[in-house]
């Protein structure tokens, strides 16, 4: 029978250089199991460990390096391989508080000034486990299409997740775009994975934003995955709104079309009713005449 805990501990130190003291599991991990690992100088790390076919942990390595660069509050990455990624361990207790809120709006908003000539990002990513294509293009409908929404459908729809006919519509939908999104913002650095599982929290203040899934971007894509997510005040929407103003098109319709990616994520990975959820939306654009 195989030992996991010493396969872990041999893992560890054939690639930090140095023998850990104890290894402690952490909730999270979608795509690897995470641990508190502690080394005899006292210094705790987060180590993430990637035991699938297609180890692709040096990548978000490189995510959490590119916020870092842009004054993001990332655990600083100490070794990131294909299998193994190891971080400084953020203390965090879970709570949060309007006034705490209310600073990581005012942080996301300095992200979003980060600005490119282009959206997508120099090289592919990961949106979790799952693949996210990022070729440059200067034109905004025509990478939420061809970059996102209907590479993830593909995906759902191979893995079942669609409801039949979605697929069709997704692309009725999808050469729409050029008219639901006349004037995008200029392409602005998002996190691109924002809930609230993947921002830590400590003391009432945002310690830190965790598996990041990074390119340039209208913005207002990372506005509607976080409310679509839900778990933020309104202490977050009224602060960053004040940083960067939200257009009132964004919550009439916007808001919802750009959910549409999010949801076909959810569908490749989870299935139940995230495939329906896209299908209304398709449904509910195809009935408008915008």
């Amino acid at each position: 029978m195989v030992d996991m805990d010493s396969l872990k501990r041999q893992q560890i130190e054939q690639q930090l250089g140095k023998p850990p003291v104890s290894i402690q599991p952490l909730h999270g991990g979608c795509i690897a199991e995470v641990c508190r690992v502690r080394f005899d100088d006292g210094t705790d790390l987060a180590v993430k460990f990637d035991s699938g076919t297609s180890p692709k942990l040096n990548i978000e390595g490189f995510m959490l390096k590119r916020l870092m660069h842009a004054g993001v509050r990332v655990p600083r990455v100490v070794h990131a391989s294909t299998s193994l990624l190891a971080m400084e361990f953020i203390p965090n207790d879970g709570r949060r508080s309007t006034p705490g809120e209310r600073e990581l709006a005012r942080l996301l908003a300095a992200l979003h000034a980060h600005r490119a000539d282009r959206y997508g990002l120099e090289r592919d990513t990961l949106i979790g486990p799952l693949e996210q294509s990022n070729d440059w293009s200067h034109d905004w409908p025509a990478f939420v299409a061809d970059s996102r929404m209907m590479p993830m459908a593909t995906l759902a729809e191979r893995r079942g997740a669609l409801p039949d006919g979605c697929r069709d519509r997704l692309r009725h939908l999808c050469d729409r775009l050029p008219v639901l999104l006349p004037n995008p913002s200029p392409p602005a650095l998002i996190h691109g994975d924002l809930w609230a599982g993947n921002i830590l929290w400590d003391g009432g203040a945002p310690a830190a934003l965790i598996d990041p899934a990074v390119y340039f971007a209208d913005p207002e894509i990372e506005l509607a995955f976080i409310d679509l997510m839900g778990g933020l005040g309104p202490g977050f929407w009224e602060s960053y709104h004040e940083h960067r103003p939200i257009d009132d098109g964004f919550w009439s319709y916007r808001c919802t079309l750009y959910q549409v990616y999010p949801l076909l994520v959810h569908a490749a990975l989870f299935g139940g009713g995230y495939g329906a959820a896209v299908d209304a939306v398709c449904k509910r654009y195809a009935a408008t005449s915008m």
